[in-house]
């Protein structure tokens, strides 16, 4: 692998962020600054920890970049939850989204776990 860019899940994570976008565009415009705002940096912020973790130096933090990533993830779905609650996102929209970052969650958990293991046994 030559780059984070070869990363599927890097891939995968940006197709998230497009669809996010697309989706919060719709929103109503008294939440430009509330829920569009948080959705758009927390889907923004697990391909930015992804490539920014691939460029560190060291195992341990690009672990801790990937786990950061994570944690967008979990804020992601849970503000798309929210979205959901409030009737800015259609079920349909919600559940293509939603399964999305489901994609994502596993890919980045099975990424950690080979970080992990790949780091173990260099010990």
């Amino acid at each position: 692998m030559k780059t984070y860019r070869d990363l599927l899940v890097w891939q995968k994570s940006m197709l998230c962020v497009t669809a996010v976008y697309k989706s919060t565009s719709k929103f109503p415009k008294d939440e430009r600054y509330g829920l569009t705002s948080q959705l758009r940096r927390a889907a923004i912020s697990i391909p930015s920890n992804i490539a920014e973790g691939y460029g560190r130096r060291s195992t341990n933090d690009y672990l801790r970049f990937l786990q950061i990533a994570m944690g967008s993830i979990f804020e992601l779905q849970t503000q798309l939850e929210i979205a959901l609650n409030l009737e800015y996102l259609h079920r349909s929209n919600f559940t293509a989204l939603y399964e999305a970052s489901r994609e994502v969650e596993r890919m980045l958990s099975a990424l950690i776990r080979k970080v992990r293991s790949d780091t173990e046994t260099k010990q």
